[in-house]
């Protein structure tokens, strides 16, 4: 049920944008339990004028190839799946692209996950995967 808005140089390939996505759906799959069906992501290209950071915060360096990942969640996953999935995702990307596991940035926002979805038709759909 996550959706994924992925924000990052315009200047990246094609193949790490789409390896970047992959990335984050298979650390989803593995550390959120999610169906591997449930695949929607957003790929935000930037350009350079449009990225702002500070070159280091909290002890992080960052450069140009910066990339900003923004989860929407219901809630009820534990810190550790949490701080798992932060891994997994840095993880991934840095070992599948170019990009630096330092330069990978991540927002989970969770809601209550049943009434706050609507996955077309204009309806609330039962999501059968979800525990009550």
């Amino acid at each position: 049920m996550p959706f994924v808005r992925i924000s990052l140089p315009k200047k990246l390939s094609l193949e790490t944008k789409n390896n970047i996505s992959e990335s984050i759906h298979q650390s989803l799959i593995q550390e959120f339990n999610i169906p591997v069906a449930d695949y929607f992501h957003v790929i935000e290209e930037l350009e350079p004028h449009q990225i702002k950071y500070p070159e280091s915060y909290l002890g992080i360096s960052h450069s140009d190839e910066i990339i900003f990942v923004q989860i929407a969640a219901g809630q009820g996953r534990t810190l550790e799946q949490k701080n798992k999935l932060y891994h997994q995702i840095a993880t991934r990307i840095a070992s599948s692209t170019s990009i630096l596991i330092n330069n990978v940035i991540i927002v989970l926002l969770e809601n209550n996950g049943l009434e706050n979805w609507s996955f077309g038709n204009g309806e609330i759909q039962e999501q059968k995967h979800l525990k009550k």
